[in-house]
């Protein structure tokens, strides 16, 4: 399966270009595509994060194809088990995920970031659902933001938050067959 990483930053286009991609492999592989698969990650806890959701999904409605939209703000890896072979998949995107994942429980007074060994159980999941699915015939997209140029964080939560994204998107881009980056519109292939 090809895995396709997209990152940058924040309102740079990646979405867009993640979307377009999607569509373009979806209709040239339409003989053997099966379904064209949205997986948002996205939860409107803010004014702010309700208008990126909602527009994201107008962005998708003003498409000429019909995009099966998956919500999957905590358990990731479970949709990923559920792809099958021909599936042409977009995943937007990995930094609302791991946020999600990091305050997974907070509304039960027990955040995952405060419980040992969580955070790194939920990294392992998905981990080994995506290698599950590399072995599938699914072509998947991945979006994330860049927030390394950056200096680091005082706040020892915030800098946890970026190493694991570091380290998160080191492996995407081990596992990919492409990476992207996306600045001011701006593409650049960097694998």
């Amino acid at each position: 399966m090809p895995l396709i990483f997209i990152t940058g930053g924040v309102r740079s286009g990646k979405s867009h270009f993640a979307e377009k991609a999607a569509v373009t492999h979806y209709q040239t592989e339409s003989m053997q595509a099966q379904r064209l698969i949205y997986i948002a990650s996205g939860v409107a806890l803010d004014r702010e994060m309700e208008k990126r959701i909602i527009r994201h999904q107008a962005d998708r409605q003003a498409q000429n194809i019909e995009w099966l939209t998956i919500e999957a703000p905590y358990a990731i890896a479970n949709t990923l088990h559920k792809l099958t072979d021909g599936d042409v998949v977009l995943w937007d995107c990995v930094t609302t995920w791991l946020t999600n994942a990091f305050y997974e429980g907070f509304d039960a007074g027990a955040p995952c970031v405060e419980q040992p060994g969580c955070l790194e159980k939920k990294l392992e999941v998905l981990k080994e659902a995506v290698e599950t699915l590399l072995e599938k015939r699914v072509t998947f997209f991945i979006v994330s933001n860049e927030l390394f140029d950056e200096p680091p964080y005082t706040n020892e939560e915030v800098e946890l938050y970026r190493q694991m994204l570091g380290e998160l998107h080191q492996w995407f881009v081990s596992k990919a067959d492409e990476a992207y980056e996306i600045n001011y519109g701006v593409v650049k292939k960097w694998k």
